[in-house]
């Protein structure tokens, strides 16, 4: 996986596609867990009365968010609603425990009440009662186990969200590429679009309800955004030369992007209502990879000016650009995390090995997260806790999901091909 300059500009570069919109899921992925933390509280999921769909989801999302241990097999004791036995868990060395019940609902759907009761305080936390479509079940699982969450960490929980990733397929010429975009266990995938040629960096707009992504089928890149909802899409890039690694601002009004209108890849910002066009960059390297600061105020790109890929800093204030990345040979595609405060990157120690890096932008100190040596396309979390990243494990091109403490992996490979180029879809 040697990056060159070249493959540095590739990273901005598709080749023809012919989308289709697709409403029935494609490939599945497989829940792994590569790392499981040898010590997090424990928390008890009690199977609950009348279902035998949500809990087993919540005590799933729970084991996965790498910071409790939770079961609803061979538990020590029991609970009920309102009657959770407290000295029994305590004896039992439990803090916390879940229990609750589904019911039909008057005119469709179910009625979902769950507890969550801390064993020590011996008060619930949570107490709460949803009305969830029939169609809506798997949502409401993950929707209680970020509350659950919540209440415990602090932290708001992203087990509702969703990711966008390729698939590689070479068993179907036809299809050999789709993008892709399962929740985040990688459970219900929906194919959005096909190709016969390679699909690269999906971009989320802010609300999650659009994807940009970049098209040859003109036989000149151009980028498209298209509606998740009713597939319709709209050409917003198709200037002489490249177009590519679209990105969009907070507020989802611009979008910078790597266009090479004046022969050098630059970065571009463009106005999505009006189209008015800016040029951001002007150096002889080559520029690309934009994102903006969570605050809109500046982004960050991917430059060789110094002679090798690193990370840079683009203030709109007045224009002055600042390199932020200094350790390793290769520093490329950062993604910010949603505070502002670290970047994701892939980050080359030595060789051939590209792991995910996480940098503190006002300390700049660099720690290498991933125990994998071919890592590539980071993306954070909505909370900041998780980054999702495309690796490669013997001949397996999977994802794989890692907890910034790294005390916790799992990955999510697929029986029908590769998963590259993975998209954490903001809240």
């Amino acid at each position: 996986m040697e990056m060159t300059r070249k493959h540095l500009l590739c990273l901005t570069i598709l080749t023809a596609l012919s989308p289709v919109l697709i409403t029935q899921s494609h490939a599945q992925l497989h829940l792994e867990i590569a790392k499981a933390p040898e010590e997090a509280p424990k928390i008890a999921i009690l199977p609950f009365s009348g279902d035998q769909n949500i809990y087993p989801i919540v005590e799933n999302d729970l084991n996965r968010s790498g910071k409790f241990t939770s079961s609803s097999k061979n538990l020590p004791a029991t609970a009920d609603m309102n009657n959770p036995n407290a000295a029994a868990w305590q004896a039992a060395g439990v803090p916390y425990v879940v229990t609750g019940n589904v019911k039909p609902a008057a005119g469709g759907g179910f009625e979902v009440h769950y507890q969550l009761y801390d064993v020590q305080k011996q008060q619930y936390l949570l107490n709460e009662l949803l009305t969830v479509p029939a169609s809506r079940v798997r949502q409401a699982g993950h929707m209680i186990s970020d509350a659950i969450f919540e209440a415990l960490t602090g932290i708001k929980g992203d087990f509702s969200g969703r990711i966008a990733y390729v698939l590689r397929n070479p068993a179907t010429p036809e299809q050999r590429y789709t993008l892709q975009i399962a929740d985040t266990d990688g459970e219900q995938p929906k194919t959005i679009l096909t190709s016969r040629d390679p699909i690269l960096s999906p971009a989320w707009t802010p609300d999650a309800k659009k994807i940009a992504y970049v098209s040859f089928e003109t036989k000149r890149p151009a980028i498209y955004i298209q509606d998740l909802a009713s597939g319709s899409r709209e050409k917003v890039a198709s200037f002489r030369g490249l177009n590519g690694a679209p990105g969009f601002s907070p507020d989802g009004k611009k979008m910078l992007f790597t266009a090479s209108i004046h022969g050098n890849p630059e970065i571009y910002e463009m106005d999505l209502e009006t189209r008015k066009l800016e040029r951001m960059t002007n150096d002889s390297a080559i520029d690309t990879e934009a994102r903006y600061a969570p605050n809109g105020k500046s982004f960050i790109f991917t430059s060789d000016r110094g002679g090798s890929p690193q990370i840079y800093t683009y203030s709109f204030a007045d224009g002055s650009v600042k390199r932020l990345t200094f350790r390793g040979a290769f520093n490329a595609r950062g993604a910010l995390s949603a505070d502002g405060k670290k970047i994701a990157l892939v980050h080359r120690p030595s060789g051939s090995n590209y792991k995910v890096a996480i940098q503190d932008i006002n300390t700049g100190i660099t720690n290498i997260l991933t125990p994998t040596s071919l890592d590539e396309s980071p993306s954070f979390s909505p909370n900041g806790q998780m980054v999702v990243y495309a690796t490669r494990e013997g001949n397996r091109g999977l994802l794989s999901i890692m907890s910034l403490d790294g005390r916790f992996r799992m990955n999510l490979p697929s029986e029908q091909g590769e998963v590259r180029e993975p998209a954490w879809a903001p809240k």
